[in-house]
């Protein structure tokens, strides 16, 4: 089954993500790219609101794979008290020099979740390090959200050999990408442990516009059957 994932820009639209029982509330600033950052305060205010009811994690800004930058952020958005702090792994990078890196925070105890871009180029490779260094999950987006999503940078072959390889890993799994309730039934069949959305419940489906309730509403409920239908047809 998979649980489902909103992103949230403030704290009303943390209330309103709650009222409809999400799974994972993030914090993200969709006005500052595909992984933009909240200000700390601001998703310690939200932490402090949730309370430890309702998972949540937060992005630590569209940074360049530059240790110097990524570790003071990923510290930064730690020290907030979110449950977990995705990093975004985005190509151009040295990025297995950023894990080597990274990897004391979380042996610190930090909850780390890497973030691989659909669209560029991504190197599953990765997962296995990624596993070692002490992440505790990944999950596939896109940087770009000109129109286009998951699926139409990676086919589902991809995507299941994805999932498989996080499995084998004991990675938690997640898939996001501009997705709309119409990928809902071919993703959740993969067995991601999470799927994620922001414009597909926003108003005008915009994802830098406001989170529309009812439009969340009617997404949960998908999810909802298409878990069902899951279970069903494992069963004997």
């Amino acid at each position: 089954m998979s649980k489902l994932l909103i992103s949230v820009m403030n704290l009303h639209e943390a209330q309103i993500a709650m009222d409809a029982g999400v799974d994972i509330i993030d914090m993200k600033n969709p006005l500052e790219g595909a992984l933009g950052a909240l200000p700390p305060d601001e998703i310690a205010r939200i932490v402090r609101h949730v309370d430890g009811r309702v998972t949540t994690s937060a992005t630590i800004g569209d940074l360049p794979m530059l240790p110097e930058l990524i570790i003071p952020a990923v510290e930064a958005v730690a020290s907030t008290g979110v449950d977990i702090v995705k990093i975004g792994f985005y190509g151009g990078g040295d990025q297995e020099r950023c894990i080597a890196c990274i990897e004391p925070l979380a042996s610190r105890g930090i909850n780390l979740v890497a973030v691989l871009m659909a669209d560029q180029a991504p190197d599953f490779n990765l997962l296995p390090r990624l596993r070692s260094a002490g992440f505790l999950g990944v999950m596939l987006d896109t940087a770009e959200k000109a129109g286009k999503h998951l699926l139409d940078h990676l086919d589902l072959s991809a995507l299941e050999r994805f999932v498989g390889i996080a499995m084998e890993n004991r990675l938690v799994t997640g898939l996001a990408g501009s997705l709309n309730s119409e990928q809902i039934e071919t993703l959740s069949g993969l067995g991601p442990h999470y799927m994620g959305f922001r414009g597909a419940v926003c108003n005008s489906s915009n994802r830098v516009d406001s989170l529309n309730r009812s439009k969340l509403y009617a997404l949960r409920e998908v999810l909802r059957k298409s878990n069902t239908s899951s279970v069903n047809k494992a069963q004997p």
